[in-house]
């Protein structure tokens, strides 16, 4: 299901196209200077979730240059946290995730990485920026410079974040659980941003509503009864059982789903066994759920459960050989306060102009753990917006039968950094100057 919203466009369509404020430039300017170094580095050495020691380090040390920045490391791991005071005020909160994925880079870059890394799960591989993450620090970077500089525009405070862990949807959750909220001022507001490969650079677009879909992650164990594979009888195939749970998860989406509900169910991993004639004793599933409202979230997690068990009892396996089936981690949607958003993308059309901020379009159901910075028993209000990454001639030529456009996670993704980079944090920095202009209220 696609979801369009427009009315906070359709309403400054008529606004006449502002000049470039004047730190757009000086963000170029960064970039030009230093900033486009920097992105090259993370690009280079990308690391794993809750294994970014030394992206953390890199983030920190760029931040402590910034006069009157109060930088603490290891917040949720690796998370980083720089609080920057300019009297009384609201304070807002500006997110960059910094985590690699877990893919081998083949996008022709100059700069592609051959970084290789063992992850939290104990496994090494290879790593590559393969969502714009590098993108992302480079822009919250860019965004402090100029609030720094900038301090004669707003009052109030800003607490940068640089964000362990998003691919695996546990960092935010692990920096609020190491004391964000009570160690740190607290937001009345969270913003940011992620870049998206399917966009023209130098656009952006935000959702009045839901911005992401929630995510769930899932390991099903199904045990079996190892034997010859000449002589399946005398045991019981977890092969054979872990494939009729794949077919009928699906049965989920088709026949118990509401049809006008989005909803996905995604074996991503199957392994078992070693060898061709051995039917083994375990076969493991790796699962990715996403829904778009909390109801069918429940429905699809819990009917994961009941088609497992379900599998495990027409094949005759005992209580205790049943699939196990464990949510080893998840992530709700990430919804926009709808006022917010309205009065943020007012403000992306007067700083960017119309031509450069497009109606928001969810044509997937991607996740995000910012959702927790943002949950309603927080109080945080939240605005999250995606920023263009790809040269409109690469679009079109795709349109026309040209080369795909790689889609985020992909070992050929690539973007171009500069536009998203200046972009973004231009963008950025507008809303923050939104929010904390001295008698700003929602």
């Amino acid at each position: 299901m696609r979801r369009i919203v427009v009315a906070a466009l359709l309403a400054a369509v008529a606004t006449p196209v502002a000049a470039a404020p004047d730190y757009q430039a000086q963000i170029q300017t960064d970039w030009d200077r230093d900033l486009g170094k920097l992105w090259d580095q993370f690009h280079r050495n990308p690391e794993l979730s809750f294994r970014e020691v030394k992206t953390a380090a890199a983030i920190a040390a760029e931040l402590r240059k910034i006069p009157g920045m109060q930088v603490t490391e290891k917040v949720g791991q690796t998370g980083i946290v720089g609080v920057l005071k300019n009297g009384a005020g609201p304070t807002v909160l500006i997110r960059a995730d910094m985590d690699g994925l877990p893919v081998q880079e083949k996008s022709g870059l100059p700069n592609a990485s051959t970084v290789r890394q063992v992850g939290v799960d104990g496994v090494e591989a290879p790593v590559m920026h393969a969502c714009g993450h590098d993108t992302h620090i480079v822009g919250l970077i860019a965004t402090a410079r100029r609030l720094a500089a900038m301090k004669d525009r707003w009052q109030g405070t800003i607490v940068f974040i640089g964000q362990p862990a998003e691919e695996r949807i546990g960092g935010a959750k692990a920096m609020i659980a190491d004391g964000l909220f009570t160690r740190f001022p607290k937001p009345d507001y969270a913003l940011a941003y992620h870049v998206d490969a399917s966009m023209e650079a130098g656009k952006v677009a935000a959702s009045e509503t839901i911005q992401y879909s929630s995510s769930d992650s899932i390991d099903i164990v199904v045990p079996g009864v190892g034997a010859h594979g000449a002589s399946p009888n005398t045991g019981k195939d977890p092969v054979y059982m872990g494939s009729q749970i794949v077919i009928a998860l699906q049965g989920l989406i088709s026949r118990e789903r509401a049809p006008l509900l989005p909803g996905v169910i995604t074996v991503g991993s199957f392994h078992s066994g070693l060898k061709h004639n051995i039917i083994t004793d375990e076969a493991k599933l790796q699962v990715t759920v996403r829904a778009n409202d909390e109801g069918t979230r429940a429905q699809l997690v819990n009917g994961i459960k009941r088609v497992a068990e379900g599998v495990g009892v027409m094949n005759g396996m005992p209580k205790d050989k049943m699939p196990k089936v464990t949510v080893i981690e998840g992530t709700p949607t990430t919804i926009n306060n709808t006022p917010l958003a309205r009065r943020l993308n007012a403000v992306m059309v007067n700083t960017l102009g119309t031509a450069n901020v497009v109606p928001f379009e969810q044509m997937g159901m991607g996740a995000e753990d910012f959702a927790y910075f943002v949950q309603p028993d927080t109080g945080v209000k939240g605005y999250y917006f995606a920023v263009g990454g790809t040269p409109k001639a690469a679009l079109d030529a795709a349109r026309n039968g040209g080369p795909a456009v790689a889609s985020h996670h992909s070992p050929l993704f690539k973007i171009t950094p500069e536009p998203v980079v200046v972009t973004g944090a231009t963008a950025m920095t507008a809303a923050a100057l939104e929010l904390l202009k001295p008698g700003a209220a929602e």
